[in-house]
């Protein structure tokens, strides 16, 4: 797995081995940020479910001024501090739930211009019924509208066949699909 731009391209990171991380592929993080653009350059990113911290890393290549990684898992945590220390780069990690993150930040009153999560993919939603993922957990809890400042884009990655509802207040500012893998970028 590389780095796709910015400062950093071609730089490998590590990836935690077996089935307990799913890292955004490098063509949809390409294709991520180059919808993006110019935009990350400067932008206090938040990272949920972190894994190895691809999408934190690949927004300080471009630019981002700050980044922060929620990692519920202490050993890919590790990975993260691993990947921003071969990079010569800082990155805040916090090893926890990032549901728990997402209403602590709240709390304290901290926002990011970016907020990115690529969680753990949702089971197949079956046909009259809401969605059950990660995702839609995220979209629901709202405190994570509170953590977005104002002109700030939320990104949130899930599978075609998990019907993720996009809920008030949240507004669709694209899609990105790459095969089984959708990308949406909210406002």
């Amino acid at each position: 797995m590389r780095i796709t731009g910015g400062q950093w391209t071609g730089r490998t990171l590590s990836v935690p081995p077996g089935l307990g991380v799913r890292p955004t592929p490098d063509k949809v993080r390409q294709a991520i940020f180059n919808s993006l653009g110019p935009w990350i350059d400067g932008a206090t990113v938040l990272e949920l479910f972190a894994g190895s911290g691809a999408l934190s890393l690949e927004c300080l290549s471009r630019g981002a001024a700050s980044a922060v990684c929620v990692e519920k898992s202490a050993k890919h945590a590790s990975y993260i501090r691993r990947n921003a220390k071969v990079l010569e780069t800082k990155v805040d990690v916090r090893v926890q739930c990032a549901m728990q993150a997402v209403k602590q930040l709240a709390e304290a009153g901290r926002a990011f211009d970016f907020v990115c999560a690529d969680p753990p993919y949702g089971d197949k939603t079956a046909p009259g019924k809401r969605s059950e993922s990660w995702a839609q957990k995220l979209l629901d809890e709202a405190a994570l509208v509170k953590i977005l400042n104002p002109d700030g884009r939320l990104l949130v990655g899930h599978t075609k066949r998990d019907a993720v509802e996009i809920p008030v207040p949240w507004h669709e500012h694209k899609t990105l699909k790459h095969g089984d893998t959708w990308i949406r970028i909210l406002r």
